[in-house]
């Protein structure tokens, strides 16, 4: 006789569901404003919740296999976004010696006005991950440059991250390329480029509104404040340290060439790693042994000038380690909480809020925010509200895109500012600054949701059936049927 609990016995309660929140918000508070120096202790506390989370479940009927299999899917979400991960570390240790990220610095210190610098990257990484798809790819490659570069002009790398990422999402948002896109539009049952066009009434003036800002910040950096010795400095020690030239521009051109070609973010890093290494090797005569060396530990720059040591010394394969078994902790809270359905526990009861469409939009943001912070995946954030209220959208004959880009309104864009969620923990990784340092100026992530309630509240560009003409609405497959019946 099979011992297993009956599935009609697994119920987990509302506030059994509610708890387990709790103590993970009161636990994370109390190690980052209350523990002094246990600010990198955030594993630990992400696993004492995931066994509170397990004894909660346990309580509720689940079995041991239960919350196993609930770990063991955070962990197979978790896997290939990890792996890339480690690319990540390998791709930047094999293209600093290449010259590819020194050129990249060189040729934007050149260039790039400090008033300007903010606005512009901003600007150039919208492009590109709108051209890629991704805002990974596009974070590891042109913003690991940018960062170099912002330091060089002595702009604060907070800042410097904070655009980068504002400009990645974007593209990840709007771009028909992106898995995210892609994802929400099925989520809510809309063509993708309804789905894209709806986006457009919220991403751009997001965008448009977080240039502004960047284009204001930038002004207390104009040039005349900036000491031109210490980015010549930089510019001559570049010079003399590593070959200079367009050539080693190659791999970051394959990289948007691959991306493009929807050619896998793994293979990807990959491919551009492996040329970066054999860049490292022909043009600047390092020793495959060195190379291997770098690509495990990370490159260590020797110039002997400060600011260039402290631009060029990161990379490796190990360096990813620490953000790594961060991601897979939390994407193993995560998996628990979904698969033990204390998150669709929680959502249910916000059922009664969703009868308007202010309340629906509201809802809707708020829980794919909540999502994102307990599920530690934006892919989560993304499909758990969005299938859960994809019926109250139909009943209030709302469009299928409003709810498809609801779901990027809130579950896509805020993914970066969750410490311990897989965007988070990936542009802490590449970028070297913490999610709480850069999380102030990651501009769009905030205004894009905010845009969204205000056309929820005010009933603004919440298109409905039979306003607008749509490629695809709930009711398309009920219209055929009555016209293949008549």
């Amino acid at each position: 006789m099979s011992t297993n609990v009956p599935e009609r016995e697994k119920k987990m309660s509302f506030w059994g569901a509610l708890f387990v929140v709790v103590f993970l918000c009161v636990a994370m508070a109390i190690q980052i404003f209350v523990l002094e120096g246990a600010e990198w202790t955030t594993h630990i506390t992400l696993i004492i919740a995931t066994v509170v989370a397990a004894i909660v479940a346990m309580a509720s009927g689940y079995k041991w296999k239960d919350i196993q299999e609930g770990i063991l899917y955070g962990c197979e979400i978790a896997m290939l976004p990890m792996l890339i991960l480690m690319m990540v570390g390998v791709l930047i240790a094999s293209w600093i010696p290449a010259g590819t990220i020194p050129t990249l610095i060189y040729y934007g210190l050149k260039i790039l006005s400090p008033s300007v610098f903010l606005l512009t990257v901003c600007f150039v990484c919208s492009v590109a991950s709108l051209a890629t798809g991704s805002s990974w790819t596009t974070g590891a490659t042109f913003g690991v440059a940018f960062m170099g570069v912002g330091l060089g002009l002595g702009i604060p790398a907070a800042m410097t991250a904070g655009a980068v990422i504002s400009g990645s999402i974007f593209g990840d948002k709007m771009s028909p390329l992106s898995d995210s896109t892609n994802l929400a539009a099925g989520v809510g049952e809309a063509d993708l480029f309804d789905h894209i066009k709806s986006m457009m009434y919220t991403t751009i003036p997001a965008l448009v509104l977080s240039l502004v800002i960047y284009g204001l910040m930038g002004l207390k950096f104009r040039s005349g404040e900036i000491d031109s010795t210490q980015i010549d400095t930089i510019l001559a020690g570049l010079k003399e340290s590593y070959w200079i030239n367009p050539v080693t521009l190659i791999p970051p051109i394959l990289v948007v060439i691959l991306a493009v070609k929807r050619v896998g973010g793994l293979a990807v890093m990959v491919i551009a790693s492996i040329v970066g290494m054999l860049f490292a090797m022909i043009f600047q005569g390092v020793g495959l042994s060195d190379m291997l060396n770098y690509l495990n530990y990370g490159f260590t720059s020797t110039t002997g000038i400060e600011e260039i040591d402290a631009l060029l010394s990161r990379g490796g394969l190990q360096s990813m380690m620490w953000t790594i078994s961060l991601g897979f902790i939390a994407l193993s809270f995560g998996g628990l909480l979904e698969k033990t359905k204390m998150l669709s526990v929680l959502l249910e009861k916000m059922s009664g809020l969703v009868n308007k469409v202010g309340g629906l939009i509201v809802t809707h943001v708020v829980a794919s925010i909540a999502v994102n912070l307990f599920s530690a995946s934006q892919y989560m954030a993304i499909i758990i509200p969005g299938r859960m209220l994809v019926p109250a959208y139909k009943k209030l004959h709302i469009l299928p895109q409003v709810c498809s880009r609801t779901c990027e309104d809130s579950g896509t864009v805020t993914s970066p500012l969750v410490p311990w969620g897989l965007c988070g923990v990936f542009f802490t990784g590449a970028l070297g600054v913490a999610t709480v340092e850069y999380l102030p100026y990651v501009y769009l992530a905030f205004l894009a949701p905010i845009i969204a309630i205000i056309y929820g509240l005010t009933n603004k560009f919440i298109f409905k059936e039979g306003e607008i003409k749509s490629v695809k609405t709930y009711h398309d497959e009920e219209a055929v049927a009555e016209t293949v019946e008549s």
